[in-house]
C-alpha cells in the first residue's frame, strides 16, 4: 500500500492567487491566450479543476469578481487582438492584390492566344515566305 503525500493547501492558494494576479496584470506565464476565464486561471496556476473547486472555490469567486470589476481586456490580450486585426487586414489586402494579378494574367493569356491565332492566320494568307538567303560571309584572317 502506498501513501499519498499530504497536499500543501497554503501553497495551492498562493499559486492560485499568483496566477490570478498575473492574468489580471496581463502577464501570464502558462496561458496562451491570457483571457480572463477560470479555465485560464487553472492553466496558469497548474492546479486541477477538482482541487480548486473543492478547496479553493472562494479564490475562484474572488478572481471572477476582480474580472468583473476590472471591466477591461488585459494589455497583452489587447495587443494580440490589435496585431491580429492588422494581420487580417494585411491578408485581405494581399488576397485582393493576388486576385487583381490573376485577372491581369488571365487577360494577358487571352491576348497572347489571340495574337498567336492572328499570326498563324497571317502566315497562311501570305503563302510561302519570299526570303532570299544571303551567301555566307567570308572570313578574312588578319595577320599582322
Amino acid at each position: 500500500m502506498t501513501t499519498r503525500r499530504p497536499r500543501d493547501l497554503d501553497g495551492e492558494r498562493a499559486s492560485l492567487q499568483a496566477a490570478a494576479d498575473r492574468l489580471l496584470e496581463g502577464t501570464p506565464l502558462h496561458s496562451a491566450s491570457g483571457r480572463l476565464t477560470v479555465t485560464e486561471l487553472l492553466r496558469e496556476s497548474g492546479l486541477r479543476r477538482d482541487v480548486v473547486y473543492g478547496d479553493h472555490k472562494d479564490l475562484v469567486e474572488e478572481f471572477q469578481a476582480r474580472v468583473r470589476a476590472q471591466q477591461r481586456t488585459p494589455a497583452i490580450s489587447q495587443s494580440l487582438a490589435d496585431e491580429n486585426a492588422q494581420l487580417q487586414q494585411k491578408l485581405a489586402d494581399t488576397a485582393a492584390a493576388l486576385a487583381k494579378e490573376r485577372e491581369i494574367t488571365a487577360a494577358l493569356r487571352r491576348l497572347v492566344a489571340e495574337l498567336g491565332l492572328e499570326l498563324h492566320a497571317m502566315r497562311e494568307e501570305s503563302g510561302p515566305a519570299r526570303v532570299t538567303a544571303l551567301p555566307p560571309r567570308r572570313r578574312t584572317s588578319r595577320k599582322g
